[in-house]
């Protein structure tokens, strides 16, 4: 049963996720389930503080949460996703190099020409992803483990696979999210 004016800001990824009592990995509650929705309540460093529609709430990592499908962030609004990746070009260079290596090993073991250990071993580590849809374009940026959203002219780092980070400092403020079109 939902709680009143419970609104999912986001879903657990479709593995589900680990969650802690606080923002400590020394105190670990119960799992998420797959694709649970959530709201997002706190940030602090990495970790986020979501809120379940049973009322429940607990402490995950941040960046690995599924937003509501909304439309894009744009790279250049202010309250947009951040990242210092100024061209897409280089890194679809990183994508393409990456993909040609897997076709060339797939393309080598179908012909019998490599066998199933030697393709392992050839694309051990290989990590390649590339979302285009129209004008926008999601990569995945091996160099810092996460993915980097592109309008065209910028990138802007949208999800990490990193361990979570805690805040800056004892005396840093936690961020609170608040949902715009209900005021703060």
């Amino acid at each position: 049963m939902a709680t009143p004016e419970f609104r999912p800001t986001h879903v657990a990824p479709r593995h589900g996720m680990p969650a802690w009592e606080e923002p400590d990995p020394s105190r670990p509650a119960v799992p998420l389930d797959p694709l649970l929705p959530v709201q997002l309540l706190e940030r602090r460093g990495d970790w986020g503080h979501v809120l379940c529609s049973n009322g429940w709430s607990a402490w995950v990592d941040g960046r690995r949460l599924v937003a509501v499908p909304e439309d894009p962030p744009a790279a250049d609004a202010p309250d947009g996703p951040r990242g210092d990746a100024a061209d897409p070009r280089p890194l679809l260079a990183v994508a393409e190099d990456g993909l040609a290596r897997y076709r060339t090993a797939v393309r080598e073991l179908a012909d019998g020409a490599l066998d199933g250990e030697g393709f392992r071993r050839r694309t051990h580590g290989l990590r390649v992803g590339v979302v285009v849809d129209g004008e926008d374009v999601w990569l995945y940026d091996p160099a810092r483990e996460g993915w980097v959203y592109g309008d065209g002219t910028r990138l802007s780092t949208f999800a990490t696979d990193r361990a979570p980070r805690a805040a800056e400092g004892p005396d840093h403020a936690a961020t609170r999210v608040v949902n715009p079109g209900r005021g703060a």
